[in-house]
């Protein structure tokens, strides 16, 4: 009965992370209580009963309470943590903070990031309510002055999913971000704002992972000479371990000089990801490794299984100075709770993010169950430990890396031998313990290398062990070959509905990277904090690895990427791949081929012939628009470039383009500025068959990357019975000097019966001479528009609308951005002719098709869950 109560708290779960309202407090609270007191009933009546048997209503009733229990207390726990969330009214104003610093910081080219405890906050001298959480920016080039810009470069925006600039920002006039450590007490003046992320079909969900981490407010650090400065009121330990692990992260980049290597070495000593350049991430993703550069599970469970194999020969050869101390404790459960205990520390000290959580749950959950000496069969095993971790962190089911590590477990479980067999030796309990992130009791192992075998005679033991010398690390090898190719066969259909993509040279990559990073880059590593200059020979190693994984990397077809494919493919997938790698006869695992094909043939459904779709994508303040038609794609602009390791290319552009299936054939730039380029080398890099037509100069820095053809009016392409048309500018144009935004490369996109009219920053003289022109005035008629400018007051003239008449128009801006975009006297030009304006910060990714013109699907209300952001005004 077990196993169905803890897989139905698990499916309650999963089923109440669906809902896109909460309920009242009270509906949670007593469906919690309820199923709480049934659960009790069928407890007490299913130990003092004398049925014991199993039967189906009696498992079906203990699915249905436990999923309402499940259900219920974690509606309870989000209403509790909804209740503390920042006031609208208190967005964009300027509130002096008191509180403490509670993580080490994370530093970037554009500044730094932190989380802030609250503890008291004032409003124009008058006490407002904060969440106890917020995270924190205290920006370089965006409120200080530049300490190494080059002299003229623009300030580089926060790496955040929306601009948070305030209007009067003048870098100049700005002061430095301090050197803030974990501890210390501050006064400041901060901006905030509700979490806000950008929402696009297959995108990261940003709020829901600032939710996951208790956080209900971003905003930014005000330091303007008008501010009042931020005072540093006072230190403390109150955060010790955050203080050294700031302490060890600046001792590394102190000896580490080559920054890239100093990165992979902070991420694996103190878990700062960040460290990691994203040419590096671009690397080790394209190999299938990059689980390797974090304190994932298998660091976890390495340092777990080597902590218990030293503590439990600490504890037997303790025997001689304490014979009492293995009749206390067994040094067997010396050895597995000791590990688990430093592994736990170990975790704490590498931030304790989410995944190491994760680990720690499971490891807790499997030792302890052995040390009560429980055999439960591995499926209630592997469910217990699932259902551990999400009673702790019921958010934890909307990760990726909670079903990579469970999928896996369980498809170890499930290809592995039969319960019964001979318990496993220490190096196959490492590799088992590596690859299932979780705990395998080391005491046999370790019991058998340490053992006598006094009933043997000494040449029986000579001749096993002139046997056993070359073929127990054979099979050691063949065993963690076929360990590592089971999870590889089993989780690529899993993986590739996650990421849609996967990495060809993995299986390879990961048998040379996993016994290099655990047994001797982490170890060096760890070993640096004592002894600085093994850090050297740390950041030697990783070198070595790292041409290695480039060399790979540079492969034709290292890794591939699908569309992304539906959920029901996924799970046929991953069934397939598990049917592969379990212990049948041939015949039976072949069953599992027919399963893998969906989610490696899958299809997005195109556009007919005659017909398009516009997808305005979500990427804060900029353009960025992909139309497809039955056979051709086309991106028109690539949104903005946050600094240099960030862009919308990187973040959105390229995640959304794999996961969509595009190959385009056409990148249009409509000018230079960068918010409209941001994002091109990425969306370059990705696309290398696309051709870029674009308003940029011959000398911009694209056109190393690209060559570059002229936009202008005139240019007519026909694909798939839709016509392509450019209408501005005209080639006299480019004589001119004046501001980019008059180069803006204009767009029309029609079958004849709909329309589509992409501007980007066209501006209301540029407006009025397209409407002048009689040979476009009637072009410009359009069911669907791109709002010029953003929405700014300089564009969208009322002439121009009276001549475009659209039905929707779509305003591309940043939530809360600095220009104030759309502003609200254009907002009133739209309204006043009935035009429906859809702005992005309330609509997230806005798809219209001509095969449907009456209606703009957006994606913040098709994808909506509690935890998102609602906005008071309509789309």
């Amino acid at each position: 009965m077990l196993g169905p109560l803890l897989a139905g708290f698990i499916a309650g779960v999963a089923l109440q992370l669906q809902q896109a309202s909460l309920f009242v407090w009270w509906v949670y609270a007593v469906l919690t209580l309820g199923c709480a007191g049934l659960l009790a009933l069928v407890f007490v009546w299913r130990t003092k009963g004398t049925q014991r048997g199993r039967n189906l209503p009696a498992i079906l009733m203990a699915l249905f309470i436990s999923a309402a229990f499940g259900f219920g207390l974690t509606g309870l726990r989000a209403v509790a943590f909804q209740q503390t969330a920042l006031s609208p009214a208190l967005e964009g104003k300027d509130i002096r903070v008191t509180g403490r610093v509670l993580a080490m910081p994370q530093f970037g080219e554009d500044g730094l990031r932190f989380r802030f405890g609250v503890d008291s906050a004032r409003l124009n001298g008058q006490a407002v309510p904060l969440p106890p959480q917020i995270y924190l920016g205290w920006y370089s080039g965006f409120g200080a002055r530049p300490a190494k810009s080059p002299a003229g470069a623009s300030p580089i925006k926060p790496v955040d999913n929306d601009s948070t600039e305030p209007a009067e920002f003048s870098p100049e006039l700005q002061r430095q971000p301090q050197t803030l450590r974990a501890g210390e007490r501050w006064q400041m003046t901060v901006r905030l704002k509700a979490p806000h992320g950008n929402s696009n079909p297959h995108g990261f969900d940003y709020e829901l992972w600032l939710w996951e981490q208790g956080l209900q407010a971003t905003g930014y650090v005000r330091t303007g000479v008008r501010d009042a400065p931020p005072v540093k009121l006072g230190d403390s330990w109150a955060h010790p371990v955050e203080r050294a692990r700031q302490a060890v992260r600046e001792a590394i980049f102190g000896r580490v000089a080559n920054r890239q290597l100093a990165g992979v070495l902070a991420a694996l000593v103190v878990g700062d990801q960040n460290a990691i350049e994203r040419a590096d991430w671009d690397v080790f993703r394209a190999t299938g490794v990059a689980h390797l550069m974090s304190i994932s599970g298998l660091h976890i469970t390495m340092f777990a299984w080597v902590a218990s194999l030293v503590l439990g020969w600490l504890w037997r050869r303790s025997v001689k100075l304490t014979p009492h101390l293995c009749l206390w404790l067994p040094a067997s459960s010396a050895s597995a709770l000791g590990g688990l205990l430093l592994a736990a520390a170990y975790a704490l000290f590498s931030g304790w993010g989410v995944p190491a959580q994760r680990t720690i749950w499971m490891l807790a959950t499997v030792v302890l169950l052995r040390q009560s000496g429980k055999q439960w069969p591995w499926p209630v095993v592997w469910l217990l430990a699932m259902a551990v971790v999400v009673a702790l962190d019921p958010w934890a089911l909307m990760q990726a890396g909670f079903w990579l590590s469970f999928v896996a477990v369980g498809v170890l479980f499930a290809a592995g031998p039969p319960q019964g067999k001979k318990a496993p030796s220490g190096g196959r309990a490492l590799r088992e313990a590596n690859e299932r992130g979780g705990y395998l009791a080391t005491d046999s192992g370790a019991g058998r290398s340490g053992s006598t075998g006094a009933e043997g005679t000494i040449d029986s033991k000579k001749a096993e062990k002139s046997r056993s010398w070359l073929s127990k690390p054979v099979a050691g090898l063949l065993g963690a070959a076929r360990e590592q190719w089971v999870v590889t066969l089993a989780l690529t259909p899993l993986s590739l509905l996650l990421f849609n993509q996967v990495s060809l040279v993995g299986l390879l990559a990961n048998a040379v990277a996993i016994p290099w990073v655990t047994l001797l880059v982490t170890p060096l590593a760890m070993l640096g904090v004592f002894l600085s200059p093994v850090w050297d020979a740390a950041a030697w190693a990783v070198s070595l690895l790292t041409l290695f994984l480039q060399w790979l990397a540079s492969w034709p077809l290292a890794s591939i990427s699908v569309a992304a494919a539906p959920l029901w493919c996924a799970l046929a997938g991953v069934a397939g791949g598990a049917l592969l790698a379990m212990r049948l006869p041939w015949h039976w695992r072949a069953l599992g081929v027919p399963l893998l094909l969906p989610v490696l043939l899958w299809s997005p459904v195109r556009p007919a012939i005659g017909h398009f779709d516009v997808l305005g994508a979500d990427i804060g303040q900029g353009n960025a628009v992909i139309v497809r038609t039955a056979g051709h794609s086309l991106v028109y602009d690539t949104g903005p470039r946050f600094s240099r390791e960030s862009d919308a290319g990187h973040r959105v552009l390229v995640p959304l383009l794999r996961a969509l299936g595009e190959r385009i054939d056409l990148l249009m730039l409509s000018h230079r500025d960068s918010d409209h380029i941001g994002g091109a080398p990425a969306v370059l890099a990705m696309q290398p068959q696309a051709r870029l037509l674009s308003s940029i100069e011959d000398d911009h820095e694209l056109q190393a990357i690209r060559q570059s053809t002229r936009c202008a009016a005139g240019q007519r392409w026909r694909w798939d019975a839709v016509d392509f048309e450019v209408l501005h500018p005209v080639a006299a144009d480019y004589e001119g000097t004046g501001k980019p935004n008059t180069l803006s490369c204009v767009l029309r996109i029609s079958n004849g019966a709909q329309t589509a009219l992409l501007v980007g920053d066209l501006e209301a003289p540029q407006e009025s001479r397209l409407v002048s022109d009689p040979a476009l005035r009637e072009k410009l008629k359009a069911d669907f528009l791109l709002v010029p400018h953003h929405g700014s007051k300089t564009s969208s003239s009322g002439v121009f609308l009276d001549q475009v008449k659209p039905q929707f128009a779509l305003a591309q801006a940043g939530y809360r951005n600095r220009f104030g975009h759309p502003v609200e006297s254009v907002l009133e030009r739209y309204r006043e002719r009935g035009i429906s304006v859809l702005k992005s910060p309330a609509c997230g990714a806005a798809s219209w098709r001509s095969a449907d013109p009456g209606q703009v699907l957006c994606q913040r209300q098709r994808g909506l869950r509690y935890w998102h952001h609602r906005l008071d005004s309509p789309p």
